[in-house]
């Protein structure tokens, strides 16, 4: 979930969209560490979900938008909250469109993600010349 700002009201929106889309309430939360976290896990989650100020290595959402932030980096920031939107939203559905597998730490042979990944590919390729065209 991006945010124009990184606040109370941010963090609290985000807990209570987690909440939404995963449907349990976890026993603890990994975080990097932001003053609002603590409040807004109480407030959404509950007393009892524990919460820990981790290092980027030992967290897994740390490690899942690594990618992305290289991108950001060459492209010295983004000018606008909109354009940071839409580019954070584009990088996650083509990623998860080009993903072998369906859940985490899900085991796909060596076979099966080449040609899946060629296929979709290949969707990908057909979208983008049906857009050229229509240009």
């Amino acid at each position: 979930m991006l945010s124009e700002h990184r606040d109370m009201v941010a963090a609290k929106a985000f807990f209570r969209s987690a909440k939404l889309a995963i449907g349990i309430v976890p026993d603890q939360v990994a975080a990097d560490g932001h003053v609002s976290y603590p409040q807004a896990i109480q407030a959404n989650l509950g007393k009892p979900v524990e919460y820990r100020d981790s290092a980027s290595k030992k967290n897994g959402l740390e490690q899942d938008h690594r990618g992305i932030t290289g991108h950001i980096r060459c492209m010295r920031g983004f000018k606008s909250f909109a354009s940071a939107e839409r580019f954070c939203r584009s990088y996650d559905e083509l990623r998860n469109h080009l993903r072998p597998c369906v859940r985490h730490n899900q085991h796909v042979d060596l076979l099966q993600k080449g040609g899946g990944f060629l296929l979709r590919q290949g969707e990908l390729h057909d979208a983008a010349e049906t857009v050229h065209e229509g240009i």
